[in-house]
């Protein structure tokens, strides 16, 4: 069983940043692969990015990529989105997921436990 918390969202200016933080309980999260995805109101929920067990490999949805930053540290069972160059587009609830397995994968069915969310909004 892995249970997460997501923390770190709030309300912020175009151009600006935010890191959200996904804290972990339970053994196995250091085994399995990690991920975030978002879901924006009236749409579906979206892979935003992916990471390895050792970190090494990361995979990022082409909305977000060279903006936002996928990262973790075992040690702290935590798993982090460095969100930079915020748009109004990026606005949604975003979610921490942990993978069933060891591999990297962007599908929400190979993901079998979630985060409550935390609201972003990016919004002058």
């Amino acid at each position: 069983q892995v249970q997460l918390v997501e923390s770190g969202g709030g309300l912020v200016q175009p151009g600006g940043s935010l890191r959200l933080s996904c804290a972990a309980s339970g053994r196995t999260f250091s085994s399995v692969a990690m991920g975030w995805f978002r879901q924006a109101p009236g749409k579906e929920r979206e892979f935003v990015a992916c990471i390895s067990v050792r970190g090494d490999t990361t995979v990022s949805a082409d909305s977000v990529k060279g903006r936002f930053t996928i990262s973790r540290d075992n040690a702290k069972n935590t798993v982090y989105l460095q969100m930079n160059s915020l748009k109004p587009e990026d606005t949604a609830v975003y979610y921490c997921a942990a993978a069933s397995s060891y591999l990297v994968t962007t599908t929400p069915t190979n993901y079998n436990y979630w985060g409550q969310g935390t609201q972003v909004t990016v919004s002058s």
